[in-house]
């Protein structure tokens, strides 16, 4: 197993780490939009907007839609459907039992306060801010 430790090495405060994480980016995706598939679409285009970020700090991003709503398409079913209760948490909670870290983004979500709780009682960290998120080491 390799490390996982992070440190300032940098000298400016940044955190540098010495491997990739797979990094949970959560936040709003139904939460709020009286369920507008417009509204919707626009909340994963918002965590999918800090896909960038993470990826170019050395780390793979994940986001749970982009588990939960392909699974969910394959049994004929969306978003709308009873079976999606039985995916869309229980997919990000199977996720985060191979992450290394959340990213948590602003606004009200009740999924996403989830995955804070879970990630916490797990020890892992949860960052609020891109700039926290440590870098990795070339």
């Amino acid at each position: 197993m390799y490390s996982t430790a992070m440190t300032d090495t940098t000298g400016t405060g940044t955190t540098v780490t010495d491997r990739p994480l797979l990094i949970l980016i959560a936040g709003p995706y139904r939460s709020g939009t009286g369920d507008d598939p417009g509204q919707m679409a626009a909340n994963l285009a918002r965590l999918e907007s800090a896909a960038w970020p993470v990826f170019a700090a050395g780390h793979i991003p994940m986001i749970g839609e982009w588990v939960a709503l392909p699974v969910l398409r394959s049994a004929d079913a969306t978003v709308f459907d009873p079976l999606a209760e039985q995916v869309m948490y229980p997919t990000a909670e199977r996720l985060l039992a191979h992450c290394d870290a959340v990213l948590r983004l602003p606004g009200e979500s009740t999924g996403a306060d989830q995955d804070v709780a879970l990630a916490q009682q797990r020890g892992l960290p949860v960052y609020y801010r891109l700039a926290d998120i440590p870098v990795r080491a070339a």
